[in-house]
């Protein structure tokens, strides 16, 4: 048997007019077209489906049964259709986005209210986790995409430089590299630091650029998150070397902040699977990531 959508839908149009000419007029069709289609169905189910005169269309027992079963099918049909051309046109879906904690804290709040105002039938699920977490979590499927420290490169992974960011020092206001408009990476010889751990994107990168300069520094305390590490250089255990995107620095604290020259700069990337396209809603929040300013000290 091969009855087609499109002689379903010429039926069922005949069946509610009752007129194979005012049918063809709702449809586009003229009038033989229309009464071909009917034929042709009737041909494939082998069953007579309308009684014809000169004036009118009746539908025989059978071609009402049919009507009903297939007025609902066709609505059903419908609907799925309209779902699945919302979610084309980026209106409707569920994107679940993870990101390390310092990206999560300082860049995603505003894509997610950006997300809400622009795309309201899209929910925007956010993950903050340590790097490894994200990449894990990337490539498990777990999540659509994921928002990374870079430099960074997997085969089985797509990555897209967003944004720079570079390294500051914190201090306490009385400590004496607080005097210094600008630190020079050597001047953290000898000083206690408290860092973050190596489960840190940031942490590789701060390492290798202090042994680049041949920074003899001792590091004190090896924390997950950069509240607690301003807790503690605020008490006075030591100071920190932390990526911009950390800071706003703690109200109520005297803590400062101040670059770390030469500049070295991390990267701030997109990641997803290769072997996996982006639901046409994970694009709609991809694109709004992709707004953000190319350099992190430029955020708001």
């Amino acid at each position: 048997m091969n009855v087609t959508l499109r002689q379903l839908r010429v039926f069922i149009e005949v069946a509610r007019l009752q007129s194979f000419s005012r049918a063809g007029d709702e449809i586009g069709l003229t009038q033989s077209a229309v009464s071909r289609c009917v034929r042709e169905l009737e041909g494939e189910l082998g069953l007579k489906l309308v009684d014809r005169t000169t004036r009118e269309v009746q539908l025989t027992d059978v071609g009402g049964n049919l009507v009903s079963s297939v007025s609902r099918l066709l609505t059903d049909l419908d609907d799925a259709l309209r779902e699945i051309r919302e979610i084309g046109e980026q209106r409707r879906g569920r994107v679940v986005v993870a990101a390390s904690p310092t990206v999560a804290c300082r860049l995603m709040p505003g894509i997610v209210a950006t997300c809400g105002r622009d795309f309201p039938y899209i929910t925007l699920g956010l993950r903050d986790d340590v790097q490894s977490d994200v990449v894990r979590k990337v490539k498990s499927g777990e999540v659509d995409f994921g928002v990374i420290i870079g430099p960074f490169a997997a085969d089985d992974l797509l990555s897209e430089p967003l944004m720079t960011d570079s390294f500051c020092v914190i201090t306490r206001q009385d400590h004496a590299l607080a005097a210094h408009e600008q630190v020079n990476w050597v001047d953290l010889d000898g000083q206690p630091l408290v860092m973050l751990d190596r489960a840190s994107g940031s942490r590789p990168i701060i390492d290798a650029v202090m042994q680049d300069h041949g920074v003899n520094a001792t590091v004190v305390q090896e924390l997950g998150h950069s509240a607690t590490v301003f807790g503690l250089v605020d008490a006075g255990v030591g100071v920190s070397v932390l990526p911009w995107l950390a800071l706003p620095l703690p109200a109520g604290t005297s803590l400062v902040a101040r670059p770390l020259v030469p500049r070295a700069e991390r990267t701030v990337e997109l990641v997803r699977r290769r072997d996996r396209s982006l639901s046409p809603a994970a694009e709609a929040v991809w694109g709004l990531i992709r707004q953000l300013p190319a350099r992190a000290e430029d955020l708001d």
